[in-house]
């Protein structure tokens, strides 16, 4: 077995052989089918297929390791949190699973540099890291199994990153809370457009919400979707006070 072990290693490239290790160096195990996880890394602008013509790329890797990653972190909740309702484990796994988290996980193993794309890195958002983090868990499911995959999602997200009492604290969407607020007491809101120009080539948009016919926050993103959080969260530390009473 070493010695096929040794054949097998010297027929590698040199840049597999590079790639090899740095995979097995994040993963804390030895990768059997490397073209996988090379796979994993392929951004659907690589053009890149298979030998059947199918197109080549991180995307259904991506789907399959979301599926993985939620269905492991629903186990240990699932088993650490016995009390808690159905209501309550969706809410913490949602937490541990958040795109933000999940960008956070691939840019802390840097994975970013190992993707093959015929487009600058930099001109990707953020989403990136964690839709790579995504496809190298549903590599793993493909190379090792389930046992394996389980092994990775605890040793990179459980182990270090999940704290049960400090994510009961944690707020996902604070667009979320103050719609639950204002629909709880009754409150009329809304969410208004009042800017949308570009700078320094970057295109902003400026967003303001109101509630009972007054604006309570303003803020600047490069969506209106972000803008809309973040006005949310400056209008939540408004009422934050009035908020946690109810």
């Amino acid at each position: 077995m070493r010695i096929i072990r040794k054949i097998f290693s010297k027929s590698r490239s040199l840049e597999d052989g590079i790639f090899f290790d740095s995979i097995q160096t994040i993963l804390g195990f030895k990768p059997i089918h490397l073209e996988i996880y090379k796979k994993a890394f392929t951004h659907r602008s690589a053009n890149r297929s298979d030998n059947l013509g199918n197109p080549m790329n991180y995307e259904r890797l991506e789907f399959l390791g979301d599926a993985m990653l939620s269905s492991v972190i629903a186990a240990y909740l699932f088993d650490k949190s016995p009390l808690g309702d159905e209501g309550y484990l969706t809410k913490m796994r949602s937490k541990i699973v958040s795109r933000e988290h999940l960008n956070e996980l691939g840019k802390d193993l840097n994975l970013a540099q190992y993707i093959e794309s015929k487009v600058p890195i930099d001109h990707f958002g953020d989403n990136l890291h964690g839709n790579i983090f995504e496809s190298l868990i549903g590599a793993i499911y493909l190379d090792r199994g389930y046992t394996y995959c389980e092994k990775f999602i605890k040793k990179r997200v459980v182990t270090p990153y999940i704290d049960i009492v400090k994510l009961e604290g944690k707020v996902i969407s604070y667009k979320s809370l103050i719609i639950e607020w204002c629909q709880k007491e009754k409150r009329m809101f809304h969410y208004d457009i009042f800017e949308d120009n570009g700078i320094n080539g970057e295109r902003l948009f400026g967003v303001k919400l109101s509630i009972d016919d007054k604006v309570i926050a303003k803020a600047r993103a490069t969506s209106k979707k972000k803008a809309e959080e973040k006005a949310s969260q400056r209008a939540y530390f408004a009422f934050q006070e009035k908020m946690d009473r109810k």
